[in-house]
Formats: structure tokens, C-alpha cells, sequence
């Protein structure tokens, strides 16, 4: 998905990025999956990176953490911020489609803008944005990125015998 990403920002100039970007600040740990950064328009977009949505209020508390901290973890890079934005990149597919709808209007609450709306800022950033969208199965393999697929989960077999019971 970094790949996917790294590509939509291709055709806009004027962007720094650094993927998996780890921090550690006051006893808060953790790593942003990329930072972007617009020097002309001072603007930082912390993106969160999901190949499968697990944890809606996992999801919200992180990227609300991350986003928080982020402009002092800009400073550090020497890089000026004047405003920080979100955008939460899910990969496109049924089951994550379903389970974001089931909490649409929280989602929407915490990132009012779309994919469409994130593709229009990150060409003219202004002011400040908190997206979730997309990225289509299509843009990813076509960059050659392997999605995750389905998994199976399978009973593991212990390879060490168990003692029979015997009821008498």
C-alpha cells in the first residue's frame, strides 16, 4: 500500500515523504505509516495505511494520537507546520467496505472527507483535512503490490499425542 500511496503523490509537486515514520514521545510509542509534507503550503498529512479494518476504535484513537503529535515530530525533521490533516487509506474490497459501513456515521464524524475530496487537497493543499478512503484493488496491483487476501484459519495439530482417558 506504501507503494499505492507514493504514487497518487507522483503527479503532485511539491510533496516530502517518509514512510514508517517511528516515534516516541513522552511515553507514547508508535509508528505513522507515511508523513507528507507540503512546504509551500505548510501543511502535514499523517496517512494511515489499512489492509484490513480490524478495530474501528482502535483505528479512530491512533490516527487521533499520531495526528496529535505529529507536528512536533515535523519540527524535529525541521520541517515548519502550520496545519496537520489525516487521511485513512483503506484497501478497496467487500469486507472492508461492509465493516466501515456499519459505522458510517462515527467514520464520518471523525473524517468527514472521501477518497475524491483528498485527491482535490493533496493537488491544492488549504487549510486542514481528515479523510478516509479507498484505494482501489486495481491502483494497487497495478503497481505491483500484493493485496492481502482472504485468510483461513486453521486448527493447529499438536504434534505431541495426548493421554487418553479412560472412564471406567
Amino acid at each position: 500500500m506504501h507503494e499505492a500511496v507514493a504514487t497518487r503523490f507522483v503527479e503532485h509537486d511539491g510533496w516530502v515523504l517518509e514512510p514508517e515514520v517511528s516515534f516516541s514521545v513522552f511515553g507514547e510509542r508508535g509508528v505513522i505509516d507515511v508523513l507528507a509534507w507540503h512546504a509551500a503550503s505548510a501543511c502535514l498529512l499523517v496517512i494511515e495505511l489499512k489492509t484490513e479494518v480490524v478495530d474501528i476504535n482502535d483505528l479512530m484513537g491512533s490516527v487521533d494520537r499520531k495526528r496529535r503529535l505529529a507536528a512536533g515530530i515535523a519540527r524535529d525533521r525541521g520541517w515548519r507546520v502550520e496545519r496537520v490533516s489525516t487521511w485513512v487509506a483503506v484497501a478497496d474490497g467487500r469486507t472492508n467496505r461492509r465493516a466501515l459501513a456499519r459505522h458510517r456515521l462515527t467514520l464520518r464524524t471523525k473524517f468527514p472527507a472521501d477518497g475524491h475530496a483528498i485527491g482535490a487537497w493533496l493537488r491544492r493543499p488549504r487549510g486542514s483535512i481528515n479523510a478516509l478512503g479507498f484505494l482501489s484493488i486495481v491502483s494497487l496491483t497495478s503497481t505491483g503490490v500484493a493485496v492481502a487476501g482472504s485468510k483461513r484459519v486453521r486448527p493447529v495439530r499438536s504434534s505431541v499425542p495426548m493421554p487418553s482417558s479412560h472412564v471406567r
